[in-house]
């Protein structure tokens, strides 16, 4: 038998319509369009199986977005900044050397 999830997701109507709209937007990054469709499966009361299963996803990557959803909210589903080393150049001279070459 499967283990359930401890993370129980209750949506309000305002939440539910903005990812409602987010997962059936064509312009929406993938990564938002998945996240948003694994919390409104848990709000149905599905389980981490058949949400991986229905969305063809590692059920581990189903656990980690249902529980920051709980925890956090709207804003659990943003991406975090990562780790490494700072870029070398500036944003602004990055777009000046993608500019034509004369």
């Amino acid at each position: 038998m499967p283990r359930q999830s401890p993370f129980h997701i209750d949506l309000g109507t305002e939440d539910e319509a903005v990812l409602e709209a987010l997962a059936r937007r064509y312009t929406s990054p993938y990564r938002d369009v998945i996240r948003a469709k694994i919390v409104l499966y848990a709000a149905q009361g599905l389980s981490n199986d058949e949400i991986a299963q229905r969305l063809d996803t590692p059920r581990q990557v189903v656990s980690k977005w249902r529980k920051r959803f709980f925890e956090q909210g709207m804003a659990g589903l943003e991406e975090l900044p990562r780790q490494g080393r700072p870029g070398v150049f500036s944003p602004r001279y990055r777009r000046r050397r993608k500019g034509p070459r004369l």
